[in-house]
């Protein structure tokens, strides 16, 4: 009976991230340097904040856009760090995951027809919930221009079709964002046409030498049409609780709320006091853990330049994506990587075609893992 099910559905396909981490696994002596998950705990304040909320039986549905004091510590937050206001009351909604975020936004905007722009290469998370919503990806290359969608490319892709366009910054997988600048000359091709934007900001507290800026705070205009996607994942190692949100104005989160409640309700409440927790009082989680990511940066910049691998940069995020010397395709580079000298990366093409010729190696791990890691990519590349 699998003819009956949705076409949309048996299209997409899982993330070559998963799919290439599923397949070397299982293989003895294997270094893996493929998941852009930290490798610090939840800080013990967050996770005793989750404790007391058990003992306290906060374990019942709570409002469908999350608890109140969690929205609030939100929007006193995110005003605080980003100069972005939104009324906790009603321009706010707590997710499970900045994936079900944009899960939801998506729906929400998206009619069978519409055409979505994103960079290539790109987190390969969007694609496949663009299908399911009816939509088209279409993608901006942005290979030969810092991994950075621009003016020019943006003009040459929007068409009538255009819906949204999704700016995933500081980017998975390229470690790449936007400066202030760079967000106004975007915001100007925009302003004046019906184009939503998913402004992806998970990665916002990740970030190196500069500071994060969202495009929602440039203008009123430009906020009016932007979704803010955010969330505790990555900020305060706490993937397994869930728990994102998204910021928007009042005409247009009233309309997400509808899909987020029939979808799963409310997010967990264990793990909206978790991250009430975190963001009240784990205010210096990131920056601790920031340091060690910046160390960390800058010493694979360092390898792969010795390496003479040709790599951006990173702004943000704890990724590189570095440009491969061989004539393989990046899947069979990824695959005999590992079978020589046991180094798992990330095959670039997992981030759309626009990522072939590239692999993506995440610094979230240990300085001692990754100079092991480094000394087999060097002795493979030799």
């Amino acid at each position: 009976m699998e003819h009956l099910l949705n076409s949309n559905v048996k299209k997409i396909e899982i993330s070559g991230i998963r799919k290439f981490f599923n397949m070397v696994n299982d293989k003895e002596d294997i270094l893996s340097l493929t998941i852009g998950q930290p490798d610090f705990t939840t800080p013990e304040h967050i996770k005793k904040a989750a404790q007391q909320a058990v003992e306290n039986n906060y374990t019942t549905y709570t409002h469908n856009a999350g608890i109140l004091s969690l929205r609030q510590a939100i929007s006193d937050a995110v005003g605080k760090d980003y100069q972005l206001h939104y009324n906790p009351t009603d321009e706010i909604i707590v997710t499970v995951g900045a994936s079900q975020a944009i899960d939801i936004t998506l729906r929400t905007i998206i009619e069978t027809g519409d055409e979505v722009l994103l960079p290539g290469p790109v987190y390969p998370g969007y694609e496949p919930l663009i299908r399911l919503a009816g939509a088209k990806p279409v993608y901006i290359d942005t290979t030969d221009s810092g991994f950075k969608i621009t003016p020019d490319k943006l003009k040459q892709q929007i068409t009538s079709k255009t819906k949204c366009l999704i700016l995933p910054y500081p980017s998975n997988p390229t470690g790449v964002t936007l400066t202030k600048d760079e967000l106004i000359a975007i915001a100007e091709v925009i302003k004046d046409k019906d184009i939503f934007v998913i402004a992806d900001e998970i990665y916002s507290k990740l970030t190196y030498d500069t500071t994060h800026v969202s495009i929602a705070s440039l203008n009123d205009q430009i906020k009016q049409k932007t979704i803010v996607i955010n969330g505790v994942s990555k900020s305060h190692a706490m993937t397994g609780w869930r728990i994102g949100y998204l910021l928007a104005p009042s005409w247009l989160t009233k309309h997400i709320l509808k899909v987020h409640q029939y979808n799963v309700s409310c997010a967990t409440s264990i793990s909206q006091y978790a991250a009430l927790a975190a963001i009240t009082n784990g205010t210096n989680d990131p920056i601790i853990m920031n340091k060690s990511y910046q160390k960390r940066r800058d010493y694979v910049y360092e390898r792969l330049l010795h390496m003479g691998m040709e790599v951006v940069k990173p702004d943000g995020a704890f990724y590189f994506f570095p440009k491969i010397k061989s004539n393989l395709r990046s899947f069979d580079f990824a695959l005999k990587l590992v079978n020589e000298v046991g180094l798992a990366l990330v095959p670039g093409n997992a981030f759309s075609h626009y990522g072939e010729g590239y692999v993506r190696l995440s610094y979230a791990y240990n300085l001692e893992t990754l100079e092991q890691g480094l000394n087999r990519l060097e002795a493979f590349i030799k």
